[in-house]
């Protein structure tokens, strides 16, 4: 797929935007062309030659997604490099322990990340955003604009680089990093095989047209939309200016995460044609409302970091899912899925991770997900396994019960455990109520759904904001039962 892209930026439609931008006034304008970002990452290529990096190689990447962040992924792919992805929300002491496993040759880091990284970090982390002194992780070139303190500049150009380094398709691609500990870092890797397999997979569910214009901004939307010929948007980060995209541009697809479309559909956001979300759970009333608000079709894309996508499910069939748990629909073609002892989903696939740096390679991603396979092969969820709550001897997964909590006037709900004082743990429902919603209505309500829950009815139902995390905004679990305890011990 990244051949593909490559070769088609400077054959098809050169003189054509590849990635544009919706001002202020309400004007679209193309902040580089299709050739452009072809240039771009020839140039870049020749500057990491230069640099002296070759096949196998590690560069670390502290960018912004967008067209800088892919035109250097691009050019690690031409060299055979391996990219490493640092993510500000992760912490500074975890990241470093991380990268003890993968050193990189060379970080690559915007303006914002140095000053992360430096001079700006008390205030970052307000917005739970932290990264090492980046010097410390080696080498540090500035990509993109330089301020005043920032390492030198990456300039593209240079001597052209051979044309094809021999990199081979099971060679390292990128390493993300994910779970694990300070102590015990884990570190995805996927082969160059394995990532042109995850995109293949994206662009052939998506199936971006020529022409239209695709609203996202991560490497799974870029790649298979501009290698179609379609032009994208990144999403403007305040709801209101998103709403007025949306309005201007009428996008074909667009990818949002649901705290995103949430905050779109509370600012009256419009949408137009199909639209994806994916990171954190997204419940069919969400998607009912997306639709509802000029969306042709509303899909919940199920993916982890081990295998990047997994299962889909449309708006019509997850509301049309009138069992326990969360339908995320069937594996995608090449994915299987199987059930292991004690519930947790396996999944495995052509694009699926090779395996954790420093581990041997294992075909079967463990998702951590309890779950079922319906008679079609369908993917029910019935929660994390570690979320599982403990109460009376029973356990309960609140994964097969949230669902039901999610009724119109319902932003988003939880299910915690808190300790009751006794080795034992108490089941509370924290509600957040969509804006406008009446407080005592909702509570009525919800009295059905609760009544259904049975031995699992929560113990306690509090109404409040849902804490998030991370930098896919999911529900952070761990705040919402502090901030429960806090609520009940009043």
């Amino acid at each position: 797929m990244l051949d593909r892209l490559t070769h088609a930026l400077r054959t098809d439609h050169p003189d054509r935007p590849a990635v544009l931008r919706h001002t202020r006034p309400g004007t679209v304008r193309p902040v580089l062309r299709r050739g452009e970002l072809a240039d771009l990452a020839d140039g870049y290529a020749a500057a990491l030659h230069a640099h002296g990096l070759g096949p196998g190689d590690t560069v670390g990447v502290a960018v912004r997604p967008g067209p800088r962040a892919l035109a250097v992924m691009l050019a690690a792919h031409r060299l055979a490099l391996r990219i490493a992805v640092l993510d500000p929300t992760a912490g500074p002491d975890v990241l470093a322990a991380r990268l003890t496993l993968a050193r990189p040759d060379l970080v690559l880091a915007d303006a914002a990340a140095q000053a992360v990284a430096g001079w700006a970090g008390p205030l970052a982390r307000r917005a739970d955003l932290a990264l090492p002194r980046l010097t410390a992780l080696g080498p540090v070139a500035t990509l993109g604009r330089r301020l005043p303190g920032c390492a030198p500049h990456l300039r593209p150009g240079g001597a052209t680089p051979p044309a094809r380094p021999d990199g081979g398709p099971e060679a390292d691609a990128v390493i993300v990093f994910t779970s694990g500990t300070t102590a015990r870092p884990r570190a995805v890797v996927h082969t160059r095989d394995g990532l042109a397999a995850g995109l293949r997979t994206v662009a052939d569910l998506v199936d971006p047209r020529p022409g239209t214009v695709v609203l996202g901004g991560t490497f799974f939307v870029l790649v298979p939309a501009l290698a179609a010929g379609a032009a994208v948007v990144q999403p403007a980060r305040r709801p209101a200016a998103l709403g007025r995209q949306l309005a201007r541009l009428d996008p074909a697809h667009t990818y949002l995460t649901p705290p995103q479309l949430r905050a779109a559909l509370a600012a009256g956001a419009r949408f137009t044609g199909r639209v994806w979300t994916g990171s954190a759970p997204a419940d069919a009333a969400l998607l009912r409302r997306v639709k509802q608000s000029g969306a042709h079709q509303a899909w919940s894309v199920y993916a982890l970091t081990e295998l990047f996508p997994a299962a889909a499910v449309e708006e019509a069939d997850k509301s049309a899912h009138d069992g326990d748990g969360d339908l995320v629909g069937a594996p995608l073609p090449g994915v299987r899925a199987r059930i292991a002892t004690g519930g947790e989903l396996l999944l495995t696939g052509p694009g699926a991770r090779h395996r954790y740096l420093g581990e041997d390679p294992d075909p079967w991603v463990r998702t951590g997900d309890r779950a079922a396979l319906t008679p079609g092969g369908r993917i029910v969820l019935a929660g994390r396994l570690k979320d599982m709550v403990l109460r009376r001897a029973e356990n309960i997964y609140p994964g097969l019960y949230e669902p039901a909590l999610h009724l119109p006037g319902v932003e988003l709900a939880v299910l915690v455990g808190i300790p009751a004082g006794d080795g034992d743990e108490r089941l509370v429902a924290l509600v957040q109520p969509a804006p406008g919603t009446d407080p005592r209505r909702l509570r009525e309500a919800l009295r059905g759904p609760l009544d259904r829950m049975a031995a699992a009815r929560p113990d306690a139902v509090l109404f409040g904001e849902v804490p998030l995390a991370g930098r896919s905004r999911k529900p952070d679990r761990a705040a919402a039962a502090a901030h429960c305890a806090r609520e009940l011990a009043r």
